[in-house]
């Protein structure tokens, strides 16, 4: 299987996460994908490359311009403001305040955020642009691939139209999937079986129907982000019934969970796309450090086996999974099946 890589993910190394009350080392950090990339090798699944410029055209078909442009700028703006850490939200606009941005960075940063926990930091920008390049050049690779492996980092699901938070910009499975409607694909399907709900996906796409979006997920009363992942939000106007959410309870088991992959593949099945995204996060990881469900690494193999029998072209994007000495063996094992299950 192809790999899709950038080492310009290195750019983004923040100092600073805001975790239970205090200020932590990030549980997103580039040595994730060292772990990750060391495993690629060691089981040989295939070349890795690294991806082109594809500029900011597909971007701003998915992402508001206002908010790529606070992007581009914020860290020069919050240096230029005398600001001596990195850059984090501290104010937002809540219900019945105004939703205009200001021009001060402070409010830019709360306006255009969704969440305190992601600190905006130098290399942001470099860094999140470089993993949209991952995820445009592993679709534009699946036009010839039966699978691609987008390694991206930062991940994405959680960006919306307008918003950062959980330590995603750019939401890459939404620039995939654009792209693949850009090149003649009429519809696509996302599959996120990262353990957070993609609500940045989900608000991309919430109006549409050539984008299929389910996601599988800890309850949003449990856990983050908390304002978006139930199951009665089933999409709007032209893109009502095109969105899928499954949540389970804290301490969910791989039998459970696998239930809910089963009730995602047939709703995939049933809508026939030209192509399928997977949101990959392995924080459904029982040791992760910040979730609750309990899969084992050899489960994760298991649903790459059954995700190889929807018999679709498929693109691997990374998205969590913290537990560092296992993400490797967690990531790779979901490619590994899935090749098998496809062979």
């Amino acid at each position: 299987m192809l790999t899709i890589y950038s080492e310009d993910h290195r750019k983004r190394d923040a100092k600073t996460e805001l975790c239970g009350g205090v200020l932590v080392e990030p549980f997103e950090k580039p040595s994730r994908m060292d772990y990750i990339l060391k495993r690629l090798n060691e089981v040989s699944l295939g070349e890795i490359i690294a991806p082109k410029d594809y500029g900011l055209d597909t971007i701003l078909q998915v992402h508001d311009k206002g908010y790529v442009s606070f992007l581009e700028t914020c860290w020069d703006e919050w240096i230029a403001a005398g600001m001596e850490g990195e850059a984090i939200a501290s104010t937002w606009p809540a219900r019945r305040m105004a939703q205009k941005c200001p021009v001060d960075i402070d409010g830019k940063l709360g306006y255009y955020s969704l969440a305190a926990e992601t600190s905006i930091t130098e290399g942001t920008w470099e860094a999140a642009r470089a993993s949209a390049n991952v995820a445009i050049e592993g679709a534009r690779r699946l036009l010839d691939e039966k699978a691609v492996f987008s390694l991206c980092r930062p991940p994405g699901h959680h960006a919306a139209l307008d918003m950062y938070g959980g330590y995603c910009f750019f939401n890459n499975a939404a620039l995939s999937a654009q792209t693949f409607l850009n090149y003649g694909s009429k519809k696509i399907a996302i599959l996120d079986v990262d353990f957070h709900h993609g609500n940045g996906t989900q608000d991309i796409f919430y109006n549409r129907n050539d984008v299929l979006f389910i996601s599988l997920h800890g309850r949003p009363e449990d856990e983050f982000p908390h304002f978006l992942g139930y199951d009665d939000e089933i999409g709007e106007d032209n893109g009502e019934g095109f969105n899928l959410n499954l949540p389970m309870p804290k301490g969910t088991t791989f039998e459970t969970w696998r239930k809910a992959l089963f009730q995602a593949m047939e709703r995939i099945t049933e809508y026939a796309p030209d192509a399928l995204i997977i949101s990959l996060g392995t924080d459904t990881f029982e040791e992760d450090p910040i979730s609750s469900f309990k899969l084992k690494s050899d489960d994760f193999y298991t649903f790459g086996k059954d995700l190889a029998e929807l018999n679709l072209p498929t693109q691997f994007i990374m998205e969590g999974g913290y537990a560092i000495d296992a993400i490797g063996i967690n990531a790779v094992n979901v490619l590994q099946g899935f090749e098998k299950g496809a062979n």
